[in-house]
């Protein structure tokens, strides 16, 4: 969050207003967090918890529940994200985790909103895939008629 806030910053008089504020942040806090990402994919992983975003998972939960089956789950959501696509990660991240609506998510990612919605629905089926323990790839899926 502290780099997507400081490129925003940084970036400020690059913004030129040809798009809403809202969505040239976005942008921009979206390429700090492809950023992120790439670095991170470049680091081992020690397979140490993120207890961060276990944390805020729990909060956020209706029901109290185990903490170590939050830590888990999130562990798995995580685990499963990280495996998806760029293509389709960040369109599922941008809509179940950012709350963006199609538009936004379209403007913000260069895409049609037609395409914006297929890798949202074959991302959510890829991970929904990896999170079961089915390692098929719902793209490769034959199809009988």
């Amino acid at each position: 969050m502290q780099e997507a806030m400081l490129a925003i910053v940084r970036g400020l008089d690059r913004f030129d207003g040809r798009a809403a504020f809202t969505t040239w942040s976005y942008r921009v806090a979206t390429n700090a967090c492809l950023d992120e990402l790439r670095r991170r994919s470049r680091r081992p992983d020690l397979g140490l918890p993120d207890y961060e975003q276990a944390d805020d998972a729990y909060v956020g939960s209706s029901a109290p529940r185990d903490p170590s089956e939050t830590v888990s789950a999130q562990i798995d959501v995580d685990a499963g994200l990280a495996a998806l696509p760029e293509e389709f990660r960040a369109p599922v991240v941008l809509r179940d985790i950012a709350g963006l609506d199609y538009a936004d998510i379209a403007d913000l990612l260069n895409l049609a909103p037609g395409t914006v919605r297929s890798r949202i629905a074959r991302g959510r089926a890829r991970l929904a895939d990896a999170l079961s323990g089915n390692q098929t790839d719902p793209d490769q899926r034959q199809s009988f008629r």
